[in-house]
């Protein structure tokens, strides 16, 4: 195991940990944690050790969203800045500049073929980055070998359910204190602390992420825009959802055509997979291996 350094391509450093097989691979999965977490949990360690011994590489990183609260430091132009980082504070569409920084920087370091893997708001920034990919024709499509959601949710209409008939009302505080977009919301509008701007992203300005409508949207248009090898799978304990886990399952299997799918859930899991990583973990390298 080692630490990485590098820049997101806006200039945001960032740190992971690559997790090296026995033998040298061009092959390696890219992890993308999710809300309020870091590279640093058991079921990351867990993948991680099953990629290895099937001589797949892993690298899993903090993105600038990772825990609630951080400074971060972004290097353009021979200067040094910072600014406030971390959930609280983050803009999910940032996402992309991470990502890409990341598969740059596994390039450099000799990958060729990289399985993008999300949990939970990582899900939505990997499904954002790999359309806009394609949108720029970006030549990094070439070495996505395949996309894996663990816990893809809705985030805009959790939020409106979490929140119900105080929805609006939270929505109206917000939009009147735009201009102070790093004040927080109040603490009962969300899960955990939150700015103005990013309660925003999720509430308002969320046209960019809201690809995730299981059971309304007949075509899921982001997610069938995926060409490469697609695994996705839910918790049935605990999850985000609306629907149970199978009817999902169902759901999303009917509408996404992708001829290499591979979408289910895992029964007994919660929406972090504890005390079911490995299972997890043994799902995950076997979709890799099938389809190589």
């Amino acid at each position: 195991m080692e630490v990485i350094y590098f820049l997101a391509t806006d200039g945001i450093k960032l740190d992971g940990l690559l997790y090296t097989s026995e033998k040298k691979t061009e092959d390696i999965i890219l992890s993308i944690h999710g809300m309020g977490s870091n590279c640093m949990k058991k079921r990351e360690t867990t993948i991680a050790k099953f990629a290895n011994e099937n001589g797949i590489d892993y690298f899993c990183f903090n993105n600038r969203g990772s825990e609630l609260v951080k400074y971060t430091r972004r290097y353009t132009a021979g200067k040094r800045e910072k600014t406030l980082g971390g959930t609280s504070y983050e803009d999910v569409l940032e996402g992309y500049e991470d990502i890409t920084g990341a598969i740059i920087k596994l390039k450099e370091l000799g990958y060729k073929n990289i399985y993008l893997q999300g949990h939970s708001l990582g899900c939505t920034k990997i499904v954002y980055t790999y359309n806009e990919l394609k949108d720029e024709q970006d030549e990094m499509l070439n070495n996505i070998k395949g996309i894996i959601l663990n816990s893809l949710i809705d985030i805009p209409r959790a939020l409106k359910i979490y929140l119900g008939e105080n929805f609006n009302k939270y929505l109206t505080y917000a939009e009147e204190r735009e201009n102070n977009g790093n004040e927080m919301m109040q603490k009962e509008a969300f899960i955990h602390p939150i700015s103005i701007k990013t309660f925003l992203r999720y509430a308002r300005d969320n046209k960019e992420i809201d690809f995730a409508k299981f059971g309304e949207d007949q075509e899921l248009k982001k997610l069938n825009n995926i060409e490469v090898p697609l695994f996705m799978r839910w918790g049935n304990v605990n999850e985000m959802i609306v629907q149970k886990a199978e009817e999902l399952a169902d759901i999303v299997n009917n509408i996404i055509t992708n001829p290499y799918k591979d979408i289910n859930y895992i029964d007994g899991a919660n929406h972090s997979y504890e005390g079911k990583e490995e299972e997890l973990a043994k799902q995950i390298i076997e979709f890799i291996k099938q389809k190589e």
